[in-house]
């Protein structure tokens, strides 16, 4: 496995990102973020720092309600937020230490963070999300896998297809040693086109902890409030995982 060229779907394949994971499989989990704001902001929302956008697909959404400004390592995925989003404002940097010199009022990290593999990368990122809000704002962020819920060996599977491109995507999960803070996601891509059928292989290394070292790396950073939500989702396939609101405090 270690011969497998790493997240090529960042960089060479970001091309087929639009198409196997299209804006709108998104739609319902936007607006359920939109129903925990609602809930727990106490102070108007207008502006919202997305580190970890990617190609920006939840910010086709978000945008109908907040100014965006989105970050990522991925130049690749980055310019195709540019051009969904040209309304929004993108900058290149690594969210475990990029300072924009500006606070925000909502600072959402979405399935990005899993890709933090230490609990010193967690910590970086909840200390960036505190650095940019305003007094009183709130992060949220998803927690995907935990090792009280990881399945080991799970299979799933997904296709969408646009403009006469056809992209298949096979995940297998898998964690070769349980006593570390990472797990492997082996992507297979069946990309169709023009009668050519084309397969890519693509290891990501992600990261896995417990809740409570979520919790615990939260409170260091100097959040408060923290609550705990859950979102059932369909799309691409169906999946449930935890949606955490924190807040910074108001003085």
């Amino acid at each position: 496995m270690e011969s497998i060229v790493k997240e090529k779907l960042y960089s060479d394949l970001a091309w087929i990102w639009p198409v196997m994971s299209p804006p709108e499989d998104y739609i319902d989990e936007v607006n359920f973020f939109f129903k925990l704001i609602d809930k727990y902001a106490k102070q108007q929302t207008i502006t919202v720092l997305n580190l970890g956008c990617g190609g920006g697909h939840i910010d086709k959404t978000l945008k109908t309600r907040f100014d965006i400004t989105g970050v990522d390592k991925s130049e690749a995925m980055m310019e195709l937020a540019r051009r969904l989003n040209p309304e929004a404002t993108y900058i290149p940097g690594d969210m475990r230490n990029v300072r924009l010199g500006k606070l925000f009022d909502i600072v959402l990290v979405h399935d990005a963070i899993s890709y933090m593999l230490t609990e010193e990368d967690l910590q970086a990122v909840f200390e960036t999300a505190y650095a940019h809000l305003k007094p009183g704002g709130l992060f949220l962020t998803v927690v995907e896998e935990t090792p009280e819920t990881f399945k080991q060996n799970k299979v799933v599977h997904y296709t969408h297809s646009q403009n006469g491109l056809e992209i298949t995507s096979v995940e297998y999960f898998h964690d070769l040693d349980t006593t570390n803070t990472t797990y492997r996601i082996v992507f297979v891509y069946y990309i169709k086109q023009n009668n050519n059928l084309r397969v890519e292989v693509d290891n990501h290394t992600c990261g896995i902890f417990p809740l409570n070292t979520w919790y615990r790396t939260l409170k260091a950073a100097d959040f408060e409030d923290i609550q705990r939500e859950y979102f059932h989702a369909v799309l691409p396939y169906d999946c449930d995982f935890n949606v955490l609101v924190a807040k910074k405090p108001e003085k």
